[in-house]
């Protein structure tokens, strides 16, 4: 922990602040409250998505609408390219892809210059936040991006390859277009920080978990924290007297139980691998399958169990090439999946079986470890798109006191309340908003003269 003098025109004020104990105290000039115009980088393994918010003191709580927000997306050798701004200009392109920071450092400049700019120079941005995916045990808390700080999140990149190296590189982009604008990270991890020890310590020798770090971390944290505070708000109640399930399913799918707004359960483990059934990913398997495979036949060289291609293999199989897309043969998108079940693909159909499966039963899980349910939040691409998977997960639920209004759920848009009058546990459907989550973060901090 170290400190940070401020001052705004009187006597320096001193903040304490997470960075690195060994640096400098440094002198930060603040102008008093003021709107900041905050640029947000989320990285994903095969997109990045990045937002410009403008948000101040009085900002309030209700999310809005970025001045800009862009996209890429790489498939193959394609590369697609999607920007608008909040007056409708829009630019899409589809081209060859190219190095992943060049195409980046190409997207953020059409924020600054072309048909879509809002700014006149990039020096009107005040801060950049960050989604970081795996904070690793050091790194719970919002933070500014120091020296220190990236060797952390570096250290833990293993653990969460597919996104966290991409996070670093958003960071040195960054650190190259916008010298002089302090970068926050908020990490996905943050939110598991009050998970019990009987939640996040494995049944596996306890030196593994004192000598090597290995434990349950859980991911989603910052959708998941912003869901639990947007249900509380929506339901006019308050969020400590509330016990939540939050289910964010996307191409990443993970659940988490929230008792007055902390985090005490979540399906994703030490890596972003573990729990529900997902686009690509695996979830939970029997670990003896793994060891299976990796044994092999000791008189077959492709599968000696010391060849690290086998063990690269496998670990692509399960992030890439399992869950929805691995069962069905057709898509690892949720749309694709109930178009060809409703052709009669039956592949397709126990695929989107498996699915519900495991979702009820990750509910059930996290029912349990709450001692009850007061509601239950559907977000993140499949969450808020898909009333058919809202109806067969709530299906089975009506022990739990789950009753879903078909009505409601059929044209639900978020953010919407699709339960039935009956029913003891409010459903909602709420849209995901990790960017303007990371915004507000990036902007309490500068509020509290910590930037």
């Amino acid at each position: 922990m170290g400190t940070l003098s401020a001052w705004d025109g009187g006597s320096p004020v001193r903040c304490r602040f997470l960075i690195p104990a060994q640096h400098e105290t440094k002198i930060i000039r603040l102008s008093g409250p003021h709107n900041m115009k905050i640029l947000v980088l989320n990285p994903g393994s095969s997109s990045q998505k990045s937002a410009l918010f403008e948000l101040g003191p009085d900002s309030g709580d209700d999310p809005v609408l970025p001045l800009w927000e862009g996209k890429l997306e790489w498939s193959g050798d394609k590369e697609d390219l999607h920007i608008r701004n909040r007056s409708g200009q829009e630019i899409r392109r589809q081209s060859k892809a190219g190095a992943r920071r060049a195409s980046v450092a190409a997207m953020l400049e059409n924020l600054w210059s072309g048909s879509t700019a809002v700014l006149k120079s990039a020096s009107e941005i005040g801060v950049v936040g960050h989604r970081i995916v795996h904070g690793g045990a050091k790194l719970m808390q919002p933070v500014r991006i120091t020296p220190e700080v990236k060797r952390q999140i570096e250290s833990v990149a293993a653990i969460a390859q597919l996104h966290n190296q991409a996070g670093l590189e958003g960071i040195e982009l960054v650190e190259k277009l916008l010298p002089n604008a302090p970068q926050i990270a908020v990490f996905d991890t943050g939110f598991h920080r009050t998970l019990p020890p009987e939640a996040f310590v494995y049944p596996l020798p306890y030196t593994w978990y004192e000598q090597d770090g290995i434990r349950r971390y859980g991911f989603h944290g910052i959708n998941h924290e912003y869901c639990a505070h947007r249900t509380a708000q929506l339901l006019k109640r308050d969020l400590s007297a509330l016990k939540i399930i939050t289910c964010h399913l996307g191409n990443g799918c993970s659940l988490a139980a929230i008792d007055g707004g902390k985090s005490i359960d979540t399906t994703m483990g030490f890596t972003p691998l573990e729990g529900l059934m997902m686009g690509t990913r695996s979830g939970s398997v029997d670990p003896g399958v793994l060891i299976h495979i990796l044994r092999g036949d000791p008189t077959d060289p492709r599968r000696n169990p010391r060849d690290a291609a086998l063990i690269e293999n496998l670990d692509h199989t399960l992030n890439h090439q399992s869950g929805l897309l691995g069962v069905s043969g057709v898509s690892s998108d949720m749309r694709g999946v109930l178009d060809a079940m409703r052709a009669g693909n039956k592949r397709a159909q126990l695929a989107f079986d498996i699915f519900i499966h495991r979702l009820q039963a990750g509910i059930g899980a996290m029912a349990a470890s709450l001692g009850g349910v007061g509601a239950l939040v559907f977000t993140a691409g499949i969450g808020e798109n898909s009333p058919e998977v809202r109806k067969a997960a709530s299906s089975s639920l009506s022990f739990l006191g789950v009753q879903l209004d078909d009505g409601k759920n059929s044209a639900a848009k978020p953010d919407a309340e699709v339960s039935s009058p009956s029913s003891r546990v409010r459903l909602l459907v709420i849209r995901a908003q990790e960017d303007w989550a990371i915004a507000k973060e990036c902007e309490r901090l500068s509020g509290a003269g910590l930037i």
